[in-house]
């Protein structure tokens, strides 16, 4: 009963959607022909029924018996047709501003009443145009879902401080983020993306939080994938806020602790050091640097705050580095940025990029923009720096539209970074 309200929200919104957009096909469609006019009415209604069904399957449907790659599917199809609808509707919402102008023109002048033959003409245009932009979203998400989501890229970024002891300088550190175990359909594209990062031979990995989407159990078909993964200083790795299984429902407050334990397990059978408001120093010939990890802490009142960067800093004072690993990228510049100038740099994820927009060389867009003031790369204040990663997996959406999952290589270098023309 509780998986049926959302539901039923849900679908009657998107009727709502399709009933008020349907008046845009009709208009695009009234000079065809009959059988054409009533095969794309037809297909308009089909995906709508398509869609109510997914719906009601995705929540209505226990998830063992659709399989993560069903659940997927049906998630997909869902954000493409709405996603394609919302794109039609403002199309017709355009339209419909028009006729409001060209009315309110006419009841003030003559010569704008006498002129009928305009109006339908561009409402034709418009129509189609949205016609042919809806279509777009089903395209997108299907590349999304099929390529998309395991495109691994890795980027490589290099940053410079002045007093990074000789015996780190060039040290190679990996990072991956976001991981969403419970999100993945495809075993075998995961992975190749792990042997992509191992092919990068990074001297440590960091891994920013996020390991599954609510319960441990999810890693369990993945542990021994993650656990290949292989950096001869070490894999060290924190909690985001949905390692906590604060977006489920337990049967009791101990089964909560219990998954909480269980995924700490999982850590510790990939051999992954995980960090909880604590940190490890790394030595070479006498010189040291940091690795400090903290639990969750965002800047945002919905999101956790269970990070304790005081405790989690205590006895790295020695060290000539210190880097941080932090979930969400708000926390730099509520805790770190200016407040914190012994953290040269922090190394966080959570954004995911909003697994949607663009980027073409240095520039990017995606929504995630109106949200983090960081969302994705290299950041840079004074002598302080952030690196945001896309995340390796996905969440809601089962893929990615522009936005690509990333494995991280970020070099450590000494001195001073080169002057830029």
């Amino acid at each position: 009963m509780n998986r049926l309200l959302p539901a039923a929200l849900l679908s009657g919104l998107i009727l709502l959607i399709d009933f008020y957009a349907f008046r845009g096909v009709k208009t695009a469609t009234h000079s065809l022909a009959p059988h054409w006019r009533y095969l794309l009415h037809g297909l308009y209604w089909t995906t709508s029924a398509l869609t109510l069904a997914a719906v009601l399957s995705y929540n209505l449907i226990p998830a063992q018996a659709l399989g993560r790659g069903g659940r997927a599917l049906l998630m997909g199809w869902i954000f493409a047709h709405l996603f394609s609808r919302l794109l039609l509707l403002l199309f017709v919402l355009a339209d419909d501003l028009r006729r409001l102008v060209v009315w309110v023109a006419g009841l003030f002048s003559a010569k704008s009443a006498g002129s009928a033959g305009n109006p339908i003409s561009r409402s034709e245009f418009l129509s189609k145009s949205g016609l042919i932009a809806a279509a777009l979203p089903y395209v997108a998400v299907t590349r999304g879902f099929l390529k998309s989501a395991h495109d691994y890229q890795v980027l490589k970024r290099t940053v410079y401080l002045p007093h990074l002891p000789a015996s780190f300088d060039g040290i190679r550190i990996a990072q991956i983020s976001d991981i969403h175990a419970g999100s993945f359909w495809d075993r075998d594209a995961v992975i190749r993306g792990i042997g992509l990062l191992n092919a990068q031979k990074p001297d440590m990995v960091f891994f920013t939080g996020d390991l599954v989407n609510n319960s441990a159990e999810e890693m369990q078909p993945y542990t021994e994938v993650f656990m290949k993964i292989e950096a001869p200083l070490g894999v060290y790795s924190v909690l985001g806020n949905h390692d906590y299984g604060d977006y489920s429902s337990w049967p009791s407050p101990q089964a909560k602790v219990d998954n909480l334990q269980q995924l700490k397990d999982t850590h510790k059978a990939m051999s992954w050091e995980l960090l909880l408001n604590e940190n490890r120093i790394i030595e070479r010939n006498g010189e040291s640097i940091a690795v400090i990890g903290i639990e969750n802490w965002s800047a945002m009142a919905r999101f956790p705050k269970y990070g304790k960067l005081d405790q989690a800093l205590a006895g790295s004072e020695k060290a000539a580095v210190k880097l941080l690993l932090s979930h969400d990228p708000t926390h730099w510049r509520a805790q770190v940025l200016g407040h914190r100038p012994e953290i040269d740099l922090m190394f966080a994820g959570h954004t995911h990029g909003m697994q949607f927009g663009f980027e073409i060389g240095k520039f990017r867009w995606s929504p995630a923009q109106w949200i983090y003031k960081e969302w994705a790369d290299l950041y840079q204040e004074a002598s302080q720096y952030l690196y945001v990663n896309r995340g390796f997996g996905y969440l809601a959406l089962p893929g990615r539209i522009g936005i690509l999952p990333e494995i991280t290589l970020l070099e450590l270098r000494r001195g001073e970074a080169p002057a830029t023309t």
